[in-house]
C-alpha cells in the first residue's frame, strides 16, 4: 500500500445496537495546539478536509464539503473542549446522522488522536473504515508538510482491508 510514511492508523469495526461504529488511533508528530487549529479553523481544514462553513460555536450548525469522499452535508458541534474533544453529528439526509468523536492526548511533542464514528449504517461501515483513515492520512500528510495522497487510489488499496475486517458485537 502506498501509506502515508508519517503516519500510522490503527482501525477497527464494530457495531453498537445494530449501528455500525469506525474507531482509529493514530500518533501525530505535532504539538496538540497544532493539530486542533488544523481540526477546527475552517482556512485549515480546507487544506487537507474540505469547505466546512457556519456557526461553528457549540450547538453551532454548518455545512460541510469533503474533498476525499465528495461527502456534502451539514453538522451540528455537540462538544467542543478546545485541545482536548470535539463531538459532532453529521449528515446528508434527515435522520441519516453519524456521530464523530475526536480525542486528543499530549504525548511529549507529538498527539495521540483518538477517532470514533458512531450510528453508521452497517453495510456500509467498512467504506466509513476506509474513508476516515484517508482523512486522518491527509491531516497527517497536511501536519508534515507533505501533499494529500491520491485519495481515490489510496481508498482503493484501504477497501479489501476494511472490508475484511469482521463486525463485531459490542
Amino acid at each position: 500500500m502506498a501509506e502515508n510514511p508519517s503516519l500510522s492508523v490503527e482501525g477497527s469495526l464494530h457495531s453498537v445496537n445494530g449501528e455500525g461504529v469506525v474507531r482509529m488511533e493514530c500518533s501525530i508528530e505535532s504539538d496538540c495546539d497544532d493539530v486542533w487549529s488544523a481540526l477546527t479553523d475552517p482556512e485549515r481544514l480546507k487544506n487537507w478536509y474540505g469547505r466546512v462553513e457556519g456557526d461553528l460555536r457549540v450547538g453551532g450548525e454548518f455545512t460541510a464539503f469533503v474533498l476525499a469522499s465528495e461527502w456534502d452535508g451539514r453538522g451540528r458541534i455537540d462538544t467542543c473542549l478546545p485541545q482536548r474533544k470535539l463531538l459532532v453529528t453529521m449528515w446528508e439526509v434527515e435522520d441519516a446522522e453519524h456521530v464523530v468523536a475526536v480525542q486528543l492526548i499530549d504525548d511529549g511533542g507529538s498527539t495521540k488522536l483518538e477517532l470514533e464514528v458512531r450510528g453508521l449504517p452497517l453495510d456500509l461501515v467498512w467504506a466509513y473504515g476506509a474513508g476516515w483513515q484517508v482523512h486522518l492520512e491527509d491531516l497527517g500528510a497536511y501536519l508534515s508538510g507533505q501533499e494529500n495522497l491520491n485519495a481515490a487510489t489510496r481508498w482503493d488499496e484501504l477497501e479489501p482491508h476494511y472490508q475484511s475486517l469482521t463486525i463485531l458485537p459490542l
